[in-house]
């Protein structure tokens, strides 16, 4: 009766792929079978949704620290700690859900990883979009949260200060950010998620020191969401112009340091490494075939 009743076991069971333990996962969250599944497109929206939530929360701190500082008298809030948030917030990012998307939250990003080869061109519009877009929403939640007070969340020039130099201003941090960005996602370096550490250093060091000069925003979402919504478009082209050149010049800084781009770390630091189970599992992880267990109380019953 036991013998039967575990051929039946085994045969029903036959249907089930044989997954070596060692192979559950392969060096990614939720990753098996395909190592790549960036290249996956049904993954796409997730991807999309992990950009526009990303902008979403950084613009929330960026924008907001103005915003509150503003609203409740300009001293609630030091400029130090209105520089130093963002890049926190950029380094939690990378860190909670950069292996979704490659957790650009920045145009100028994605389009710097196209451009060295490590993110596909036809994917650079739809991760644009989700930015404006979680751009626009933090913008519009800060203003019905808190009003439209100092600045209203605008990045304008110092005092003093000329669009042009402001313009000159973003490019030369840009283009060190975005080095950072390429230098740090590289294989040379392989530090993996100490990615995070070294943008969000970054980002906080050229805030603390750039700030008073153009603002220091390196992210045309950050800096045109609040122009979009509120209708200002005072020096916008600065903020446009200036990190897209900087991230063009990082882009050639990378290849005289590094030579061509497309290595696999920097596409899977680009693109995300979201992965799957088996196909057709929902998630859930998959179940080994193999020879049936008996149970030890001599009923010849296998285990579940």
């Amino acid at each position: 009766m036991g013998e039967t009743n575990r051929t039946t076991d085994v045969s029903a069971s036959a249907d089930i792929p044989r997954v070596h333990p060692g192979l559950v996962s392969l060096g990614t969250p939720n990753s098996m079978r395909r190592q790549f599944d960036f290249w996956d497109d049904s993954l796409e929206g997730r991807r999309l949704f992990s950009e526009l939530l990303g902008t979403f929360l950084l613009v929330m701190v960026a924008v907001g620290g103005g915003l509150v500082n503003a609203r409740f008298g300009g001293h609630a809030i030091s400029t130090g700690a209105q520089v130093v948030a963002p890049a926190l917030m950029v380094a939690a990012i990378i860190l909670f859900m950069g292996a979704v998307g490659g957790a650009h939250l920045n145009p100028i990003v994605s389009v710097a990883f196209a451009l060295r080869g490590d993110f596909p061109w036809r994917r650079v519009p739809a991760y644009i979009v989700a930015q404006i877009v979680g751009a626009a929403l933090a913008t519009l939640l800060l203003w019905a949260l808190v009003g439209k007070h100092g600045g209203a969340g605008l990045t304008l020039p110092g005092h003093g200060i000329s669009t042009a130099v402001a313009m000159l201003w973003e490019l030369v941090l840009t283009a060190g950010l975005v080095s950072t960005i390429l230098g740090t996602a590289s294989g040379a370096q392989q530090i993996g998620p100490f990615a995070a550490i070294g943008v969000g250093s970054y980002i906080a060091l050229a805030g603390l020191f750039g700030a008073p000069v153009s603002g220091a925003s390196m992210n045309p979402v950050r800096s045109l969401a609040p122009a979009l919504v509120l209708n200002d478009w005072t020096s916008w082209w600065a903020y446009l112009a200036g990190p897209l050149a900087g991230a063009v010049l990082a882009v050639a800084i990378a290849r005289i340091l590094r030579g061509p781009g497309g290595d696999p770390s920097a596409i899977q630091a680009a693109q995300g490494t979201l992965g799957s189970w088996l196909r057709g599992n929902h998630g859930r992880p998959p179940r080994q075939r193999g020879p049936a267990r008996g149970n030890d109380d001599g009923t010849g019953r296998t285990d579940p």
